[in-house]
């Protein structure tokens, strides 16, 4: 359901709110309607049915009928709506979807309606309300520092402007203006942990001590800093420890015992799929350091030691033997290459690369045997297998595509360019990556 069609394109004189019709975002929509009012900006309240109450169509229609209502009123607001399609999938927790696929909805509206910034009606109970939940699930930093007050996210400015206000000065609001918000009775529901700690733990807590609420946003704060910082040396880290493909573990281990935990982390964040365990973690921290090989599952991929370094390494299926092909890579970008698990890419070279013209005309060829590489213009072409020894690519890196210009050899993923396509002359250069 849509009341507005939408703005193709970024406006600068729009801005969205999420609207749930709850207490919180209807007084949101409300103040910024009236302040974007005299600011002459537009208001598009963004409305996301979940589709798991059965109340939840009288909702979407009381928040449409209330926007044109002030809109008729004076307010210069549009009502946008989507309702939510599919389920969670098995194993996964309703709020995990819900919350997901209602950040995917409001950006996809407000992408539509030409709004980079999102408001949400996050208040200061909510933050501690998080803060608590986060320190209870045990975690770090990261958790602990809650709710951002504006982050970017997909190009989109995610605001919460009342993330400092107490829940009270937002009551007092919808009784100054006489405002009606809609009721979730899941709010009530003690399966969810939100609704426990409301209803059972905020109450006592409270009683028991009355600053509980903004000593838990203080820990929010403060988390933030050193998350901040955390991720900073980490990144520093990080580029010294990462050669893009693997973790060069010499230099990882010549760190401190929190800088080694703190880059692990980092790099496992970079490179594998969410949700991956901290056991993980901890595992790697203990074991590394004594195994001279090793292999760590992590659902679809293993994390590999090879030598001096940690590789992931997804499945790779078991196709037939790839037959040469022809490709034109002149042009820069993403080349995905099948059946071979990778893509190479293709950009400008700063300094070395080969002539874009040998480019046009390339073929992709599987190892057959007796191909030789040369690394480097003051040594002789070796055998593949003794660059790939050299070099330490691990066996399961050496199923790769050979990149050729009619018989010149340019590429050899693992290895990089053939010294001799380096030194043939032609301008514009280019240089060529193998990313795995």
């Amino acid at each position: 359901m849509g009341v507005h069609q939408g703005l193709p394109t970024p406006h600068p004189r729009a801005l969205a709110v999420a609207a749930s019709g709850g207490f919180d975002s209807t007084a949101l929509l409300h103040a910024t309607a009236r302040l974007a009012k005299r600011q002459r900006l537009q208001v598009h309240a963004l409305h996301v049915h979940h589709g798991l109450q059965p109340e939840a169509d009288g909702w979407m229609r009381a928040v449409a009928a209330q926007c044109r209502r002030w809109a008729r009123g004076g307010l210069d607001i549009v009502f946008h709506g989507q309702r939510l399609q599919g389920q969670p999938a098995r194993g996964e927790s309703i709020e995990a979807w819900a919350r997901r696929e209602r950040y995917r909805a409001l950006a996809e509206m407000a992408r539509a309606a030409g709004c980079m910034h999102v408001l949400l009606a996050h208040h200061r109970r909510d933050q501690a309300e998080t803060v608590l939940l986060q320190a209870l699930r045990g975690a770090g930093p990261a958790g602990l520092a809650a709710m951002p007050a504006v982050v970017e996210r997909d190009g989109i400015l995610w605001m919460r402007p009342w993330l400092a206000q107490p829940r009270e000065a937002i009551e007092a609001y919808l009784r100054r203006w006489r405002l009606r918000a809609v009721s979730d009775p899941s709010n009530a529901q003690r399966r969810f942990a939100r609704s426990r700690l409301r209803a059972r733990v905020w109450p006592a807590l409270l009683t028991a001590f009355p600053d509980a609420e903004a000593g838990f946003v203080a820990v929010a704060r403060r988390a933030s800093e050193v998350r901040a910082l955390v991720d900073e040396v980490a990144g520093e880290d990080l580029a010294r420890v990462c050669d893009g493909v693997s973790l060069q573990l010499p230099a990882w281990f010549a760190l401190s015992e929190a800088r080694r935990t703190a880059v692990l982390r980092r790099w496992l964040a970079d490179v594998l799929a969410p949700g991956w365990p901290d056991t993980l973690l901890y595992r790697l921290l203990r074991e590394l350091p004594a195994a001279r090989t090793g292999c760590w599952p992590c659902g679809a991929v293993e994390l590999r030691r090879y030598r001096d370094r940690l590789f992931v390494v997804a499945e790779q299926p078991q196709p037939g033997q790839p037959l040469a092909r022809a490709i034109d890579l002149s042009q820069p970008g993403d080349h995905p290459l099948q059946p071979w698990q990778g893509l190479l890419r293709v950009q400008a070279a700063v300094t070395g690369g080969v002539p874009a013209a040998l480019l046009r005309d390339c073929q992709l060829r599987p190892r057959l045997g007796g191909e030789q590489f040369q690394s480097h213009p003051a040594t002789p072409p070796r055998s593949l297998k003794k660059q790939f020894q050299s070099h330490g690519v691990p066996a399961w890196a050496r199923n790769v595509p050979l990149v050729f210009a009619g018989e010149q050899l340019l590429l050899v993923p693992g290895l990089g360019l053939d010294a001799r396509a380096q030194a043939c002359p032609g301008e514009p250069r280019v240089d060529l990556r193998w990313l795995p």
